[in-house]
């Protein structure tokens, strides 16, 4: 499989998805420029329509992004000082961030060496008489082991709140991510795979007295206007994002099919290439590929030699929740999780946008088994 080092790979390319999108997307902006209907406009009702009726749920709540999706449900669920929340310390830092912020405490649980994502057998042990919730990840666009995690939170009545911000779409066994809990959270930062103009979330739910609350959460907890039966925050959606979100949910299953055809092609061209460990999808999950990614030793010299063969590529995620100095008060040393510590050494995330082209996924295949030899 020969390689040419001067074909460039960017880790992401958004501008090549806004090109197919370009006239359609104008459109959408300059209807809502002429309308002057920048908060609440029609489009932000039709995208919470759309986006739960695409998860199974219920209903949605559009708000300003994926963080204060989880930051949102955490309080529109009551949960405050003296409360736990389970979780994985292998995350993006908005998941435990989120439940830090609301005052409760943040119990972390070790992952899955092969998904990466909580592992399940753990959660009934962390369970102790102030857990209020557990908030499993669906990480890198695959689905968390959630039989176990539901069965946990049906027995002792408490919420499940989906860290779903990689996974739109996603499935396990014919469930789409969101739909399993008591909220599913959603970002659509611009990189995900429906992703915004910026800053962009949604919370779903198959609970009307909990979309209610959460309506109100995100607007300052009032209802009607200038009445606060809560305190609430500023995490409205912005309706120029709506807008955008709409043409592009029509293109989501496509653009998620072809990042696991990529990751199919990327599954043969790395085949015997002993040293790249490729991701696992667990039977019955179908993953969206947020993110392709591999387990290698040597880390960080082969992802300085891939940027060295125009190859981007990014660690998702260098530091674990336990180890990062702001949670330092928890007392969690390194070797608390050995198998996040482990991944957080080892991951690297290799190219998978819709719109990578053969010879580019060949080129980026093709330089990671030069370097292993």
């Amino acid at each position: 499989m020969p390689t040419q080092v001067n074909i460039k790979v960017p880790l992401l390319d958004l501008k090549a998805q806004y090109q197919t999108l370009k006239a359609e997307m104008m459109a959408a902006v300059e209807a809502v420029m002429d309308s002057q209907m920048f908060i609440g406009g029609p489009a932000i009702k039709e995208l919470e329509r759309q986006v739960a009726a695409y998860s199974g749920a219920a209903g949605g709540v559009g708000v300003s992004s994926g963080t204060d999706a989880l930051l949102c449900s955490l309080m529109a669920l009551g949960v405050g000082p003296g409360d736990e929340v389970i979780t994985t310390p292998f995350t993006f830092f908005a998941t435990v961030g989120s439940i830090w912020r609301v005052g409760a405490k943040p119990v972390l649980v070790d992952i899955q060496p092969d998904t990466f994502n909580i592992d399940s057998a753990r959660v009934a042990d962390a369970v102790t008489s102030r857990t209020r919730a557990i908030m499993p990840v669906h990480l890198f666009g695959q689905v968390a082991d959630m039989g176990p995690i539901l069965e946990v939170a049906r027995r002792h009545k408490l919420a499940v709140i989906e860290d779903a911000a990689q996974a739109i779409g996603a499935e396990q066994g014919g469930v789409r991510a969101g739909a399993f809990g008591t909220a599913g959270c959603f970002s659509f930062f611009p990189s995900k795979n429906l992703g915004g103009l910026g800053d962009g979330g949604m919370i779903v739910s198959n609970d009307a007295e909990l979309l209610d609350r959460l309506a109100m959460f995100r607007n300052h907890g009032m209802n009607p206007k200038y009445y606060h039966a809560y305190v609430g925050g500023n995490f409205r959606l912005d309706t120029l994002q709506a807008a955008g979100l709409l043409v592009k949910l029509k293109h989501l299953d496509k653009w998620s099919a072809d990042r696991r055809a990529n990751a199919a092609r990327y599954d043969a061209l790395l085949a015997g290439c002993d040293a790249a460990t490729r991701p696992v999808v667990r039977p019955g999950n179908v993953s969206i590929y947020n993110q392709y990614v591999i387990r290698v030793p040597r880390r960080n010299e082969l992802k300085d030699f891939l940027a060295g063969r125009g190859i981007g590529t990014e660690i998702y995620y260098p530091v674990t929740m336990h180890e990062q100095a702001c949670f330092a008060s928890l007392k969690l040393p390194r070797g608390s999780f050995p198998q996040a510590e482990r991944a957080a050494d080892e991951v690297l995330a290799l190219p998978i946008y819709p719109e990578l082209t053969a010879e580019q996924i060949e080129h980026v295949a093709a330089s990671i088994r030069a370097f292993f030899g």
